[in-house]
C-alpha cells in the first residue's frame, strides 16, 4: 500500500495559485503568477529530487496535469529525476471534463474519485502516491481523510488574492510536524502528517 502525500508551493499568506509563470492559471483575475521563480534556489530543487525519488505514482487535477503534460513528455533525458519518473510512472487525473489523457501511462478517474483514489492507495505497492498542486483534489481528498503527509513549501512573499490551499469549510484537523528545514532564499519546508481531528482548550491567563 502507497502513502498518499501532497506536496505544493504555498505563499506566506496560503495562496498556490499559478506559482511557475505568469500564464499559468489567469483563473478568478489572478495577475500574480509567476511569484516563486524570485526565490528558487538550489535548497528547494535537492528537496524536489527527494521528494520525486520517494515517488511511485502520481495524482494530478486536470489544470495542473494539463500543466505537467504541456512540459514534462518533452524532457526525454533518461538522467532527469523528475521526467524520468513523470513520464515513465503511473499517472492519475481526476476530471469530470477531460475526456482522454494522451500522456503515457496516465488513467483519467471520472466518477467516485475518493473512492477510486483510496483503491489506487491499496493496490500501489510501496513508495508515495504524490499530489501535486491540484487544490480542488486536494481538498476533496483531505475532506476523506485520505491524505498521509502534507509537504508545505512556504516561500516568503504575500500576495492579498488567490485561490488557497486550507479555505473556509475544512475539516478540523491537528498535525504532527515530521520533518522541517530551510532555504537559503527562506523558503520553509514543513512536514506534516495528520494526527485526528482538532482539539480545543483553555490558555492559562496567567492568574
Amino acid at each position: 500500500m502507497a502513502k498518499l502525500t501532497l506536496i505544493t508551493f504555498l505563499t506566506l499568506d496560503g495562496v498556490m495559485q499559478a506559482p511557475g509563470a505568469p500564464g499559468e492559471d489567469p483563473s478568478g483575475g489572478f495577475e500574480y503568477g509567476g511569484w516563486q521563480a524570485p526565490v528558487m534556489d538550489e535548497g528547494l530543487g535537492r528537496f524536489i529530487t527527494e521528494v520525486f525519488d520517494r515517488s511511485a505514482a502520481f495524482l494530478l487535477g486536470r489544470r495542473t496535469y494539463e500543466i505537467f503534460a504541456g512540459y514534462w513528455p518533452r524532457i526525454t533525458d533518461p538522467g532527469d529525476p523528475i521526467a524520468n519518473r513523470l513520464n515513465r510512472y503511473p499517472k492519475y487525473v481526476v476530471s469530470t471534463t477531460l475526456e482522454k489523457a494522451d500522456w503515457e501511462n496516465t488513467t483519467v478517474i471520472s466518477a467516485d474519485a475518493a473512492a477510486e483514489v483510496a483503491r489506487i492507495k491499496e493496490r500501489t505497492q510501496g513508495g508515495e502516491l504524490q499530489i501535486w498542486g491540484s487544490g480542488v483534489l486536494a481538498r476533496s481528498l483531505m475532506a476523506h481523510g485520505l491524505i498521509d503527509e502534507y509537504n508545505l513549501l512556504v516561500h516568503p512573499v504575500v500576495l492579498g488574492a488567490g485561490r488557497r490551499l486550507f479555505t473556509d469549510g475544512g475539516p478540523p484537523t491537528a498535525f504532527e510536524l515530521t520533518g522541517s528545514r530551510m532555504t537559503p532564499n527562506g523558503i520553509a519546508i514543513n512536514t506534516y502528517r495528520p494526527t485526528g481531528p482538532a482539539s480545543f482548550g483553555s490558555v492559562p491567563d496567567g492568574t
